[in-house]
């Protein structure tokens, strides 16, 4: 091998002599385990799940080395299995094939070279097997994910069109002002709730197809530049917001990543307020000491019930239903988080408010 670790082989046989021969000629190539019976060669496996090639002798007492095989199968699948034996049964053999899905067949009495040859074969499928069982884990995890979002972006992009097509047709009936006003505003919330949604997949899908960019970032400007449009909703809304920035030294990361994370923690402090709050406010601190940016972002809104506070993170889940929303900000928060290798924490108690704690570690340059 070419690696620094050794090859993981299991040995099975009824003889103690070739047990102890096979190791003392392969126990400098390869890290060897010994089974004298198939017990043995479950406690072996249990022990070693890393154990990748498997050589068992056709003929023992307990059991044979086909029937071993097509045991194993189910409780240790990727070991790659090999069996030896110095008997012409060729029954044995096609059996051993068949039900067994040997690798391959070794006759006795097999030479160092045979041995050799085929433990370093094996490995090579085991690790080849062993890439398409992650891929295909990570394809079916995927495809899943895929279903799910199909399913609630139709969803999502429905409802606003429908409630907008019956505002529409209501609209066509009435003659007063201010009813139409009234089904204005209801056209209103729902092409805002479309746009919300259009602009939170665009960013899912900036974070899982973009490349990061590194580069010195100045969050007093980046603050500075969203500020005005949360100072507009704040006003119409009548909620108070202030942000305070400490940065005296220089901070590298990824700014549209940080722009996303930013954007969505305090739409979400805006949107998740109490109506009846007579001094409705959102705060936003910024930190940058030493190696880390650490953003909290407070207000006083209706809060997070403990019980949902692990699952916020996740795609398209909601923790209430007082506010539209996609589900979609907070899996962005933490999917862009985990490109930058930071973190968040999360404070809330019901109908006082939360707090979102997120530390972001800067890059030494600017380089990837």
């Amino acid at each position: 091998m070419s690696t620094g670790e050794k090859i993981k082989v299991l040995y099975i046989d009824d003889e103690q002599n070739n047990l102890n021969g096979f190791k003392a000629t392969f126990r400098f190539d390869y890290t060897i385990y010994l089974a004298v019976n198939v017990q043995q060669a479950y406690e072996q496996l249990n022990a070693h799940p890393d154990i990748s090639v498997i050589l068992s002798d056709q003929r023992m007492p307990d059991k044979t080395g086909a029937q071993f095989f097509e045991e194993m199968r189910e409780q240790h699948p990727q070991p790659v299995r090999m069996l030896i034996t110095g008997y012409a049964d060729i029954e044995s053999v096609i059996d051993a094939v068949n039900k067994g899905h040997i690798f391959r067949y070794i006759k006795k009495p097999w030479t160092d070279t045979d041995i050799r040859s085929a433990i370093e074969e094996g490995y090579k499928f085991y690790l080849t097997n062993s890439m398409l069982v992650a891929k295909n884990q990570e394809l079916q995890s995927a495809y899943d994910e895929l279903g799910k979002f199909a399913y609630s972006v139709t969803h999502d992009l429905r409802g606003p069109l429908l409630s907008v097509i019956g505002a529409l047709d209501l609209a066509k009936t009435m003659d007063s002002i201010d009813e139409l006003r009234e089904i204005f505003d209801m056209m209103d919330a729902a092409v805002r709730k479309l746009d919300e949604f259009v602009k939170n997949t665009h960013e899912y899908y900036n974070l899982k197809r973009g490349k990061l960019v590194f580069e010195e970032l100045d969050f007093n400007s980046i603050i500075n530049d969203m500020a005005a449009m949360f100072k507009i909703a704040g006003k119409m809304d009548n909620i108070r917001f202030s942000y305070m920035v400490n940065q005296k030294e220089a901070f590298i990361s990824d700014g549209i990543t940080i722009k996303i994370i930013l954007n969505n923690l305090l739409s979400n402090a805006f949107k998740f307020q109490r109506k009846n709050e007579a001094d409705k406010f959102v705060e936003l601190n910024v930190d940058v000491t030493g190696d880390n940016a650490v953003i909290a972002v407070r207000d006083n809104g209706i809060g997070i019930h403990e019980s949902h506070i692990s699952n916020i993170f996740s795609m398209f889940y909601r923790a209430t239903s007082e506010e539209p929303g996609s589900g979609f900000g907070l899996y962005n928060v933490k999917d862009a988080l985990n490109k930058l290798n930071g973190r968040i924490e999360v404070a809330s108690v019901i109908n006082e408010g939360t707090t979102f704690k997120v530390t972001i570690p800067g890059r030494a340059n600017g380089t990837n």
